[in-house]
């Protein structure tokens, strides 16, 4: 399997049948030399700088019903909270005092906030912090929203995919949704001139070497700016609540496989590895990542955006706990940089 990480490093291409063969057969031994390679890409693109974003949850109504979502709309028990605009801003402020140079606005699919008071909102956080990037990462939309996301000033847009499989995206969703249209998004999205993100979760019930083939084949082609992966973690109010999570060692192993395939990407160490490891974040950014999100929403909404069981939201991945992850990072040889943090696409592969 050994052979298949260097092809993957130095081409960055395998074929379904080796992406398969690598993710069924591999051994302790490969995963180790994946991670470490993925580790010197990281470190050749992006040197040892770690970037922060600063994650603003300002809604948790959403109008779908994925069966692994805590805050699906068929769960009663969520407790809903919309943030104003000006609790919006007040976050800006707190984090760009705290270094931020990326806000990231995640929400449900929540129709009050329409075309016209994203395009408000987008305008006057772009205007009041210039040097900032924002982020979205609201669902899916028409191609008419995302444009007046963009020409409002929105720079990037995470939309993970889940799953490229269509059967293995019918387990996770209602017929209401469809694979073809959030892929269609996608291209959508990188059309329009977003810093676009995918990506998808690990150990999702019925996930197989066969459908992961899909997801790396599907992120080689999109060729995205960002993605974004991290364990399945069951939500006890949902039709998955009685699942297996996805694991430790299966989350690092394609975080590496990701950033040796794309090796400019910006790879988040994300929140769920945080919740399913005390050091996940360290782990991750040791398996190639180079993006933390620590939690900019007000303190007293951040426990009701509950898309999964134990989420971990007000220790160091907090922003107002930043100079604790900043030590974190500092004890495996990394740094937090206060940079909006672009992808780096005219890095070099091979060093």
């Amino acid at each position: 399997m050994r052979e298949l990480v260097d092809r993957l490093f130095r081409t960055g291409e395998l074929t379904e049948e080796e992406f398969r063969r690598l993710i069924r057969h591999r051994t302790k031994e490969t995963e180790r030399y994946a991670r470490d390679l993925a580790c010197q890409v990281r470190e050749k693109n992006y040197g040892n700088q770690i970037y922060i974003r600063g994650l603003i949850e300002f809604t948790n109504y959403c109008k779908n019903d994925c069966y692994y979502c805590g805050i699906r709309k068929s769960n009663r028990n969520a407790q809903r909270y919309r943030l104003s605009q000006e609790d919006i801003l007040e976050c800006c402020r707190q984090g760009y005092d705290l270094g931020f140079r990326t806000f990231v606005l995640q929400g449900g699919e929540d129709g009050y906030f329409t075309p016209e008071r994203m395009e408000k909102i987008i305008r006057t956080v772009k205007e009041t912090y210039p040097d900032c990037a924002l982020t979205l990462s609201v669902g899916e939309k028409d191609e008419e929203t995302y444009r007046i996301y963009r020409e409002a000033g929105a720079d990037r847009y995470l939309l993970r995919h889940e799953t490229a499989d269509e059967e293995h995206y019918r387990r996770l969703h209602p017929r209401s949704l469809s694979l073809e249209h959030r892929k269609g998004c996608l291209r959508t999205l990188k059309k329009l001139g977003f810093q676009t993100g995918a990506g998808f979760m690990v150990g999702s019930p019925g996930q197989t070497p066969e459908t992961l083939a899909e997801d790396f084949l599907f992120l080689k082609e999109l060729n995205p700016e960002m993605v974004g992966i991290g364990p399945f973690i069951a939500h006890r109010d949902t039709p998955l609540g009685g699942e297996l999570n996805g694991t430790l060692q299966d989350t690092l192993f394609y975080l590496a496989l990701v950033r040796l395939m794309l090796p400019d990407v910006l790879l988040p160490a994300t929140t769920a590895l945080g919740t399913i490891h005390p050091e996940g974040s360290e782990l991750g950014i040791l398996s190639g990542a180079n993006v933390v999100m620590p939690n900019l929403s007000p303190v007293s909404v951040r426990k009701k955006y509950m898309l999964y069981d134990g989420k971990i939201c007000t220790g160091d991945e907090a922003a107002e706990h930043l100079e604790n992850l900043a030590e974190r990072m500092k004890k495996i040889g990394c740094r937090i940089v206060t940079d909006r943090g672009d992808c780096r696409r005219s890095a070099l592969r091979a060093f």
